[in-house]
């Protein structure tokens, strides 16, 4: 794997599978309403990531990860 801007993994603990989504979302406690966090999901973790920032309420949109985008 690359160290380079391609070598995208997922965010989820122990996992090092490439990134195939992008989940954003944030605090409203603690970020402005526009600000987005990311966090990068494999196919495996994008539900159980979704869920974890969905049941707090954080979740914003969730969008595949385009490769290409410089």
């Amino acid at each position: 794997m690359s160290d380079g801007p391609e070598a995208l993994v997922c965010s989820a603990r122990a996992c090092s599978a490439p990134a195939q989504w992008r989940l954003l979302w944030n605090n409203p406690k603690v970020h402005t309403a526009d600000r987005r966090k990311e966090w990068l999901a494999c196919d495996e973790h994008r539900e159980s990531l979704g869920a974890f920032l969905s049941a707090r309420g954080f979740l914003k949109d969730t969008v595949a990860l385009d490769r290409q985008a410089g």
